[in-house]
């Protein structure tokens, strides 16, 4: 199928997902010439799943796949501006079908819909802001070898729901991440590097009465003993 033809098949912005169809340039194998990683993409949005298909299909690393071949794809790529749930509604079908493993090229992605898209067996995210050739294939080749990506903001991000609900597996009744005011957390920090309340207070701009204050306030309310009780129990906690 031609480029033009390509371009003209065009969804509407209700359909599901389908894949993107690419008569990729066929390499010849050989001695020295690695297998090709087949590819699946799937957008709604026909731009944006021609603009990732004009970027990859001149890559000799990857196979992108018909329609009809789609279900054999090693690698399912997912292309969207947000996660809906139209969209989980794709990554779950994705994640039941054993031979292929699910990257997510995404517009936007709060920490909810991170949690989702995880729950869904996503393998690895990528911005779409960040998305040049070779990023895609970087995910492409590293969800292929079975590893995750993840940017840093959001593995942070992921790191600490896990944490959370570690937390509260283990102990229903502890404390949530609420727990602290930003401003409380940032005066045990600096008790915890060891200043003590003058110099707590000239670091954080408020009076010393202000800083005894909201630490007395922070340990009378969690039940502590002191100062270091209350920064042992931050650290131990996840508070801090």
């Amino acid at each position: 199928m031609s480029r033009s033809e390509e371009t003209s098949r065009t969804p509407s912005a209700a359909a599901t997902p389908v894949p993107a169809r690419s008569r990729a340039v066929r390499w010849p194998s050989g001695p020295g010439r690695p297998d090709r990683v087949t590819v699946a993409i799937y957008a709604a949005d026909p731009v944006l799943r021609v603009g990732v298909v004009h970027q990859l299909r001149q890559r000799p690393e990857v196979d992108l796949l018909d329609d009809a071949d789609a279900g054999h794809a090693q690698v399912s790529l997912v292309v969207v501006d947000g996660v809906d749930d139209d969209v989980a509604a794709l990554l779950h079908r994705l994640r039941h079908n054993p031979a292929t493993r699910t990257g997510l090229v995404v517009g936007t992605l709060g920490a909810g819909a991170l949690q989702r898209v995880i729950e869904c067996g996503v393998a690895a995210v990528l911005r779409r802001a960040e998305a040049g050739q070779d990023q895609l294939l970087h995910l492409i080749l590293a969800i292929a070898k079975g590893e995750g990506v993840l940017p840093g903001d959001l593995l942070g991000t992921l790191l600490a729901q896990v944490s959370r609900l570690q937390r509260s597996a283990l102990d229903p009744q502890g404390p949530a991440l609420s727990t602290l005011t930003t401003r409380e957390a940032d005066m045990l920090r600096l008790v915890a590097d060891g200043l003590d309340t003058a110099e707590i207070a000239r670091k954080t701009a408020y009076s010393e009465r202000t800083v005894k204050n909201v630490l007395h306030e922070v340990i009378a309310r969690l039940q502590l003993r002191n100062r270091a009780h209350a920064v042992g129990y931050a650290l131990r906690n996840g508070l801090i």
